[in-house]
């Protein structure tokens, strides 16, 4: 990962980048006014689609969740840069990538730094036909095979270590061809792998499922749905 300082912040982008990424990418408005703009996505902010150097990538500003962030929004303590939660998202997509764990590849992040706070912007390349295993279920009941590919790629992500700490039904997405990736990590690590944290990352999936039904007016899922996917990736995990 290469670290490039710029007045009050920092640019991180993957050692294999090539064009150089300025303060201004990070800003919405500019892709705006370059009419790249090919989409946006809602959820807790906006996550934008733009277009630049012939590939569409997603650009996103950290905001805090919860209480705290009515009163603080998108302000972080800055406490050193590799402590950032920026910096620490970041580095772990590249591993992930290089680990060839179906991520959204890195691109490039942002920390702006004022004083003892920053604020936080990340790049990452956009997954081709993306459609969140929330958004399937929304028009249709789930065949078998997605339920074993999705509990398949969790169990492998499991499996190197990787504790995705907001593990949901909207995390998990499909490319066009039907492969499963996982996104947002956020506040994710590489631990060694235990059934307790795996445990617990699958509790807030199941949890997710129900949240989201309650949500929708039609909603194709059920407890049958989730044994089998349970199961499944109980089955994956074993023999890996």
């Amino acid at each position: 990962m290469l670290i490039n300082n710029i007045e009050q912040g920092y640019i991180l982008t993957p050692d294999h980048t090539k064009t150089p990424f300025l303060p201004e990418h990070f800003d919405p408005n500019y892709w705006q006014q370059q009419n790249a703009i090919v989409g946006t996505k809602e959820g807790r902010a906006t996550a934008w689609f733009f277009r630049h150097d012939n590939q569409v990538s997603v650009l996103k500003h950290y905001w805090r969740g919860g209480m705290v962030g009515k009163l603080l929004s998108d302000q972080y303590l800055f406490q050193g840069l590799k402590s950032t939660r920026v910096y620490k998202e970041f580095l772990l997509l590249c591993e992930l990538e290089q680990q060839g764990l179906p991520v959204p590849s890195p691109v490039a992040a942002k920390i702006s730094r004022s004083y003892c706070i920053y604020r936080g912007d990340l790049i990452t390349a956009a997954i081709t036909g993306a459609t969140s295993l929330c958004e399937v279920l929304q028009t249709r009941e789930i065949a078998l095979n997605q339920l074993n590919k999705v509990a398949q790629t969790i169990a492998q992500f499991h499996h190197a270590g990787v504790y995705h700490a907001d593990l949901n039904i909207n995390n998990i997405l499909f490319n066009e061809a039907g492969e499963v990736y996982l996104i947002d990590f956020d506040r994710g690590e590489l631990r060694t792998p235990s059934l307790s944290w795996q445990k617990h990352n699958m509790d807030r999936l199941r949890r997710s499922f129900y949240k989201e039904a309650g949500k929708w007016p039609t909603f194709y899922f059920t407890d049958n749905n989730w044994e089998q996917l349970h199961l499944a990736y109980k089955q994956a995990l074993a023999c890996l």
